[in-house]
């Protein structure tokens, strides 16, 4: 969902298309989500590859769309496209001024608005702005879910230690959760 430049207009930034996305090592939809889990260790392993699809969610915007959004003429503009890394393990992009003293879309829309922002860069500040809506959506959702899953893991294996205690008449031990964050 990206504006198109009127004809004849050059076009600096290159928005990310499906091939982009096929190129990682899921498709960039929700295929496994509906499926039963069966056998030990499905669950973390499927917690696993959505994590590992945030990863490569996120190698994209770092290697396809700051690189574009840094680059001359934009590199120009007193409101810039960079990442922030969150506690939770996740990179985000967001807008931020030059000074780093204020972040956030408020500072786009000031600068769309602004008559001092060139005309010709409007079209492709708007496809800037709809591409960085997608890719954190992106990666919220593909680290939710992997959270989601490993603690549904965690949940399942007290649960089965709790069925072999009952079924064995002895004390199963619970392995161990993983603190490690998706």
């Amino acid at each position: 969902m990206t504006a198109s430049p009127p004809i004849g207009h050059s076009t600096r930034f290159v928005a990310l298309e499906q091939a982009d996305f096929q190129r990682l090592e899921h498709a960039g939809y929700l295929k496994g989500l509906l499926q039963p889990f069966k056998g030990k260790g499905s669950l973390g392993t499927w917690a696993s590859q959505c994590a590992a699809l945030r990863d490569d969610v996120i190698g994209l915007a770092q290697q396809r769309v700051l690189p574009q959004a840094r680059a001359y003429p934009f590199s120009l503009l007193d409101v810039q496209l960079a990442q922030q890394a969150t506690g939770a393990g996740t990179t985000f992009l967001r807008w931020r001024n030059l000074d780093r003293s204020s972040m956030g879309v408020a500072l786009w829309e000031a600068l769309l608005a602004n008559p001092a922002t060139p005309g010709s860069l409007i079209d492709e500040l708007y496809a800037i702005e709809l591409q960085r809506i997608v890719l954190n959506m992106q990666i919220s959702l593909t680290h939710s879910i992997a959270r989601q899953a490993l603690e549904c893991a965690n949940k399942a294996a007290q649960a089965e230690a709790a069925y072999l205690r009952r079924v064995h008449g002895r004390t199963a031990s619970v392995p161990p959760t993983t603190k490690e964050s998706p």
